[in-house]
């Protein structure tokens, strides 16, 4: 995750790296965060803080290598997406998700405890925005999933992170990634689950997952705003707890009813919660260790592998089996993020 706190103008070609995952992202849903005191070490207090910060756990992640954090994230996030799916035939997907941002906003607040006393209107307000998007990506990208191959609904909603790096740039080359991304989308989208035209991938998973992407766009934008003026994860745990406020209308009801018609109700609790710790809790704090020692440019890149990733996780764990085209299709798509990446900046 980033971890500079200064505002920035615009948003640069290395906003890839922003967030993310959530893959959660939702990265697909992954989150990635601002965080101050960006040239400190992982788990170091900063100076004049009390030594207590010094425990801090993300401390012991610093053995680890950085990139090994990164990829470690991006499994972590696509293996919650994965888990997921079967808390949809009793939960509804409305229900699973409101269920999950709601523990993971429940996470958060209690760790980061959050001063919203002396901020300004429109600090509250983009906290406010960021949860709407958020919120909204998170329920997307699970309906995209639950009707997609989830190598194919991770595919098109980076789309969102890789529009906004491209729609930044002024390098002209950067019309020839975007076009790469807009092949890699055809051999997607036309050539369908078979391999073929008209091969039926569901036409709302597809508006679903385009609807992710979009509001993974307003997520990194927000995302930006809301982490220089918070501290830490504090405007994150704000957001998830405006975004499970806005899934409470689409959720609320089938979580009820379905955890009211389980023979086991708590156990059903007990496993959206794990699914909650693998996506977003977990991943945000190795990519927040990881992005400290990598660097933005480098971390962007690791990261566009996802939608690789989440092919990968679709197959092992759902047994979800792409073709050629779609094969294809993902390594156009990640070789534009790759490309805009490394030509964003010199």
């Amino acid at each position: 995750m980033p971890t500079t706190s200064e505002p920035t103008v615009g948003v640069p070609a290395d906003a890839l790296a922003m967030p993310p995952a959530p893959k959660g992202e939702p990265a697909g849903e992954r989150g990635s965060w601002r965080r101050r005191g960006a040239g400190t070490e992982p788990g170091a207090a900063p100076p004049g803080q009390p030594t207590l910060l010094r425990k801090n756990p993300l401390r012991r992640l610093g053995v680890i290598p950085a990139p090994l954090l990164c990829v470690g994230a991006m499994f972590t996030v696509q293996l919650g997406i994965a888990l997921s799916r079967p808390l949809f035939g009793p939960l509804g997907v409305g229900g699973a998700t409101f269920l999950r941002i709601t523990v993971a906003a429940a996470i958060l607040l209690a760790v980061t405890r959050p001063r919203l006393r002396g901020r300004s209107p429109r600090q509250l307000a983009a906290a406010a925005l960021l949860g709407l998007t958020s919120g909204g990506m998170t329920l997307l990208f699970a309906g995209a999933v639950d009707r997609l191959p989830m190598g194919t609904a991770a595919t098109i909603e980076f789309l969102g992170p890789l529009s906004v790096a491209l729609a930044f740039s002024r390098r002209l080359s950067h019309l020839l990634w975007a076009l790469l991304a807009a092949g890699g989308v055809a051999l997607l989208t036309l050539l369908g689950e078979g391999g073929h035209a008209g091969g039926g991938l569901d036409p709302v998973g597809l508006l679903c997952a385009f609807g992710a992407a979009a509001c993974y766009a307003g997520y990194i934008l927000f995302t930006d705003k809301v982490g220089a003026v918070f501290e830490g994860f504090e405007g994150l745990a704000v957001s998830f707890g405006v975004a499970a406020v806005a899934l409470a209308p689409f959720g609320l009801g089938p979580a009820w009813h379905g955890l009211a018609a389980s023979p086991h109700p708590w156990l059903l609790l007990l496993a959206v919660a794990g699914v909650a710790l693998l996506l977003p809790v977990i991943p945000y704090a190795l990519e927040m260790t990881a992005v400290r020692r990598l660097g933005q440019r480098v971390f962007s890149v690791l990261v566009s592998l996802e939608p690789a990733v989440s092919a990968l996780v679709g197959l092992v764990v759902l047994g979800q089996l792409l073709g050629g085209p779609q094969l294809a299709g993902i390594a156009c798509v990640v070789a534009a993020s790759v490309g805009a990446t490394l030509t964003g900046r010199r």
